[in-house]
């Protein structure tokens, strides 16, 4: 099927108390990769939310205190709409973290689709409840337009058997206990335009720290994902803004058994407390922390403590990768924090001189597409992540096979 001259593709990207949208013109070929135009409810469930289009000043909205996950949907399309100017929605794209063992490849959505993806509710519990909840109201109130599912565990597929397996008897990888890896779409970002703008280094020895409020890693070889931090669900591996990262079982098992917190409460603390907040109590962002580095006393102590503590898990990590990769040719950095937090790469590429990364100080601090020295071992990159632009290609060419 050939896309209609006045269609678009709208992308949701829904969190717990944000929802992000970005709307493509799905005439141009190739897809345009910026957006008609974006924006984004945030402080869903809270007393002062707002919303916001790229480029203007976010505005308070209201509402209601029973469904205001629904109203902030709602309120998303009405501004759509308002500014379609006679396109059509041809479909809809949506983030969904988890896809479990059974969907990886984007996929359209029906009432049987939606029904399989709650079960992996639990393995993705910030993430995943919020979008399947906008893809029941879309498919009840606007059941004629194409939904489609896209996965952060998909770029991952090429994973090798021996980093899938879980050191635990066989028969839990069978029955789909095993690591997955996140973030996947803004690493298939990643590996399309640092191809395009490095060549045969990003197709070498490839890692990209993918660090926002969650963070992982990614090895690549050939463009292609062959190890990641992140495993069964997106608790593993970095310590991050507010969950824990890779932690010791035994922990959970004595916080379950000896200090007899229940479930809920153990997900609570691994999920919402820990991490950057949880060490620092101060902020679960590494801008926020850095300013109280050199206040007196424990609180000092404990923001040096997390930047310390963050950074020290993101090196080790990346050293394992390189070790399993066998070097490194290309080190790029993406999402919140990697892409606008010049402290965070700088200490981080100090802890891999031994790597021979070499930063240039002066492209790091104006955030410079390349950060590294010429005489770098390492080619060192800071790259923006467009995972909006990634789901609405592959909702385009699902339309169009359809």
């Amino acid at each position: 099927m050939t896309p209609a001259a006045a269609d678009c593709i709208v992308v949701l990207n829904c969190g717990s108390s944000s929802i992000k949208f970005a709307v493509f013109d799905a005439s141009a070929d190739p897809l345009p990769r910026t957006p008609l135009w974006s924006g984004k409810v945030q402080g869903i469930g809270g007393p002062h939310p707002d919303f916001g289009e790229t480029g203007l000043s976010p505005l308070g909205i209201a509402l209601g205190a029973d469904h205001p996950y629904r109203d902030a949907l709602r309120l998303i399309r009405e501004r759509i709409g308002a500014r379609l100017q006679g396109r059509r929605v041809a479909a809809i794209a949506h983030r969904v973290v988890h896809g479990g063992s059974r969907y990886f490849a984007p996929t359209l959505i029906d009432a049987q689709v939606l029904a399989d993806l709650r079960a992996y509710v639990p393995l993705a519990p910030l993430h995943q409840p919020f979008a399947l909840e906008a893809i029941e109201i879309l498919l009840r109130e606007r059941p004629f337009i194409q939904q489609v599912a896209c996965f952060d565990t998909g770029f991952h597929q090429t994973l090798p058997l021996v980093e899938q397996v879980l050191p635990l008897p066989y028969e839990a990888y069978q029955r789909g206990l095993r690591r997955y890896g996140f973030h996947g779409l803004s690493y298939e970002y990643l590996a399309t335009v640092l191809a395009e703008r490095h060549g045969d280094r990003a197709r070498g020895r490839c890692i990209v720290a993918h660090l926002g409020s969650g963070a992982s890693l990614c090895a690549m070889r050939d463009l292609r994902s062959v190890a990641t931090t992140m495993g069964f669900s997106a608790l593993d591996g970095l310590m991050m803004g507010t969950r824990t990262g890779a932690l010791d079982p035994g922990a959970l098992l004595y916080l379950l058994e000896t200090e007899k917190l229940s479930t809920d409460e153990v997900a609570r603390l691994l999920y919402q407390r820990s991490g950057l907040l949880g060490v620092s109590g101060i902020s679960p962002e590494p801008r926020v922390i850095v300013r109280h580095e050199g206040d007196a006393g424990e609180a000092g102590a404990r923001a040096r403590l997390a930047l310390d503590l963050y950074v020290r898990r993101i090196v080790g990590e990346i050293g394992a990768l390189a070790a399993v990769l066998g070097g490194l040719d290309l080190l790029a950095f993406t999402a919140g924090v990697g892409e606008h937090n010049a402290f965070v790469r700088e200490r981080i590429c100090a802890g891999l001189a031994f790597l021979g990364v070499r930063l240039d100080a002066s492209a790091n601090a104006v955030h410079a597409s390349v950060i590294s020295m010429p005489a770098s071992h390492v080619l060192v990159a800071v790259e923006p992540t467009n995972e909006e632009w990634i789901m609405a290609r592959h909702a385009g060419r699902l339309r169009s096979a359809s």
